[in-house]
């Protein structure tokens, strides 16, 4: 009896859920006939991308080794996929000896999300783009703070206790709250006055949070400004030099350190894979995630532009859509192989989580035509509800 093979590539949320949703629903079908479920990754872990912010201010470690979440039932390749050649329902790859390896597939999901956006690298500062950019972040404010500490020009100890934040979208939102926190908290224990610190998140839209309601916006904003961040909208980040912040309204601003948080692209390696792509660089599927003229092929998560046949709505680029997405794909693909019907694309409900500082956050959904938003702690353990349930946790 032929083995049905599986191959997942992506070990982010879209990539991990799947898995999980694959290896239930096709349960059944080992009576009928073995199956594969191979997971593939360049690295052994999945990473908590949503997270970037946490070892920006904490020694908080957002990997968890995928051996953990699949201990058994699941193949782990570390490897880095190089070409697909779907006529030929064969996959490329370099594993982590650089050996060049072919796979065959009979069912293959790409979901190998997105990279965080970055700015040009004249336009200084650092980007929130991954750990190491993290950890250079957390390393930066604190040797700012230190040397705010013996410093006796009054100007330069502001400067260096003062943050910019370029991007507010839902990670400059939490990564300003969760700075606000911790910075003054170490200035407190430096001996510097807390309050002195000064946290700037710069949006270029005329209020907080543009999917949803006006309403909610301002309460973020006013949650904001109460935990110590200072909120400048219409205005864009131009660049940071030598401490010089230039903005788009022409003032410039001293700052000890400036973070981008620009928001999200798809996977660069999907213009380079085989498979067919739009303009903007996502892999094309229909309404049942499968990818154009690629039998076999799906796709979920950031990578693919997803699509609600109903309404004409993208899906947005949060674990949330993906974790719904997974379970989907999981039904699509059974059905596909059983020859029946198969499930499309149905948008997420509204619904969006803030994470607003240790144990601090808000989360809103519109429901029967109402708005419903829940604050402080219920708000933190939404939030942290979101964030662990995508990670399988």
């Amino acid at each position: 009896m032929k083995t049905l093979t599986c191959i997942v590539i992506g070990g982010g949320y879209a990539g991990i859920n799947a898995v999980k949703a694959i290896r239930k629903t096709l349960k059944g079908e080992e009576n009928k006939r073995p199956i594969r479920l191979i997971l593939m990754d360049k690295n052994p872990f999945h990473f908590r991308k949503v997270l970037l912010f946490k070892p920006a201010v904490t020694n908080e470690d957002i990997r968890i080794p995928l051996t953990q979440l699949f201990p058994e039932g699941v193949e782990l390749v570390q490897a880095t996929v190089t070409n697909i050649e779907s006529g030929e329902k064969k996959i490329n790859y370099l594993d982590v000896k650089g050996n060049e390896i072919s796979m065959h597939y009979d069912i293959l999901v790409v979901a190998v999300g997105s990279v965080v956006r970055q700015p040009d690298l004249a336009q200084g500062g650092i980007a929130l783009a991954s750990l190491e950019a993290s950890h250079k972040i957390k390393e930066t404010w604190r040797a700012n703070l230190k040397k705010a500490v013996t410093t006796t020009n009054a100007r330069e100890r502001q400067r260096l206790m003062t943050v910019a934040v370029g991007g507010a979208g839902i990670s400059g939102i939490e990564t300003s709250a969760e700075l606000a926190h911790y910075v003054r908290e170490d200035a407190q224990k430096l001996g510097l006055d807390p309050s002195a610190v000064r946290i700037c998140l710069y949006n270029m839209n005329k209020s907080l949070f543009p999917d949803g309601p006006a309403k909610v916006g301002r309460k973020l904003e006013r949650s904001l400004q109460s935990s110590g961040v200072t909120v400048k909208h219409g205005v864009k980040v131009l660049h940071e030099k030598e401490g010089v912040l230039t903005l788009s309204s022409g003032e410039t601003m001293s700052v000890g350190l400036c973070i981008w948080t620009l928001g999200l692209l798809p996977n660069p390696m999907l213009r380079s894979i085989g498979l067919p792509i739009t303009s903007d660089g996502y892999l094309i599927v229909d309404s049942s995630y499968r990818v154009q003229g690629a039998p076999g092929v799906y796709s979920i998560g950031d990578c693919a532009r997803i699509v609600d046949p109903a309404s004409g709505r993208a899906d947005g680029k949060t674990c949330k859509e993906a974790t719904a997405q997974a379970t989907r794909l999981a039904k699509i693909v059974l059905a596909d192989l059983e020859g029946r019907p198969a499930p499309v694309h149905k948008g997420f409900i509204d619904f969006f989580c803030f994470g607003l500082g240790p144990e601090q956050g808000m989360a809103w959904t519109h429901m029967w035509g109402m708005d419903f938003i829940f604050i402080g702690k219920l708000g933190w353990s939404l939030r942290k509800f979101t964030w662990n349930s995508a990670s399988l946790l």
